[in-house]
């Protein structure tokens, strides 16, 4: 069943042995201070083993605590976690799947520091960052740079630049939060300057490594980033050798807007942003946003609007929704509820573990037992 889904496909060398991915998903499972703890470990082992071609481990951070969106978020800016991304690798790795670690400044939205940095003095749920200083960019720009290589030397098989969710590199590009006057501000050549310079640091740190990047294509804010813009910058990263372009849409800003809760309901709800991206670029797309059936995923594909599936809180709710797929037991899956009023990302929001509220009674229980 479903060809073009589980068809291979090469990402600058590296085969994939279907067009699923695991996209990063942030659920507090890192330990405190941002360790590579036994319950992360399980989680990406028990992803890997999906049948998925890649697992994108989640968001680790360039530089904590300033880059950090919380004390549980996953570090990647000191050797100190290196043996820990070393068992996280070789755990993905150990069952199938091509591991990739997104590495991340939260900027604005960094939560486990009362002094965030941004591009500009812009108003964040209450709190104002500081404007970054023109040698404090340098030194993040430094900071991704040494955690790609460090991903490297960690065993992974590839390396994400997070520039979506409103993060800092779609700080810098949003015209909405990058309110600068100098070269990093004011015309989109000059607010894509940062990402295209991380970008050109952390591949010559690396050498022949796959850099991929999640992309935000619309902020769904009025006066943010939108289409015309970001497919302009979708078209630099192609041209500079970025590996995969991995599109979103949406920020901690816009996700809660009620039009926005509702469009995040339905099936692939940010295939457009996908598609749109795909007619101006030649790498590798992925698109997600709740692809919860394999005829919808299969079709996406087959009708040449991405070339890939990534896919987040469905493959968490039921990490055997590949092989359903594939075996022809989609009846059997367990699904992500939309309606659940995104209980997950409440837990998250206050500092735990998240669990799925649509899991069976004796998973939940397991759950409980183990990490609770």
């Amino acid at each position: 069943m479903y060809p073009h889904l589980f068809s291979p496909i090469t990402i600058q060398g590296l085969p994939l042995k279907n067009r699923l991915t695991m996209a990063p998903l942030y659920l507090g499972y890192a330990g405190q201070g941002g360790t590579v703890s036994d319950m992360l470990v399980a989680h990406y082992r028990l992803m890997a083993q999906s049948g998925v071609a890649m697992v994108v481990v989640e968001n680790a951070t360039v530089d904590h605590p300033t880059g950090s969106g919380s004390d549980r978020t996953l570090r990647a800016d000191t050797d100190d976690n290196l043996d820990g991304l070393k068992q996280l690798a070789a755990a993905i790795k150990q069952e199938g799947a091509l591991a990739c670690l997104q590495i991340n400044h939260a900027g604005r939205f960094a939560h486990a520091t009362p002094a965030p940095v941004a591009p500009s003095a812009v108003k964040t749920f209450g709190r104002f960052p500081r404007a970054l200083e023109k040698t404090e960019i340098a030194h993040i720009i430094g900071q991704y740079a040494k955690a790609a290589a460090r991903a490297k030397s960690a065993g992974f098989d590839m390396v994400e630049l997070h520039g979506g969710t409103g993060y800092l590199l779609a700080q810098f590009l949003s015209p909405r939060t990058n309110q600068r006057s100098d070269e990093y501000g004011g015309s989109l050549e000059n607010r894509q300057r940062f990402a295209l310079d991380v970008l050109t640091r952390v591949r010559k740190a690396v050498g022949e490594f796959p850099v991929g990047y999640r992309f935000l294509a619309d902020e769904w804010m009025p006066d943010g980033l939108q289409l015309t813009e970001s497919r302009q910058f979708a078209k630099r990263l192609s041209q500079t050798g970025i590996a995969y372009i991995s599109v979103m849409g949406g920020t901690y800003e816009s996700f809660s807007l009620p039009d926005i809760v509702e469009k995040s309901k339905q099936e692939g709800y940010m295939l457009d942003l996908a598609t749109a991206v795909r007619t101006v670029v030649d790498v590798p797309i992925i698109a997600a946003g709740r692809f919860a059936t394999g005829n919808f995923a299969e079709r996406a594909i087959a009708e040449g609007k991405t070339d890939l599936i990534g896919l987040a809180r469905v493959l968490w709710a039921d990490p055997r929704w590949p092989q359903k797929v594939r075996d022809g037991k989609e009846a059997a899956i367990t699904h992500c509820n939309p309606d659940c009023g995104d209980a997950c990302m409440h837990m998250v929001m206050k500092g735990r573990p998240a669990f799925c509220v649509a899991w069976p009674t004796d998973k939940m229980k397991e759950w409980k037992v183990k990490f609770v």
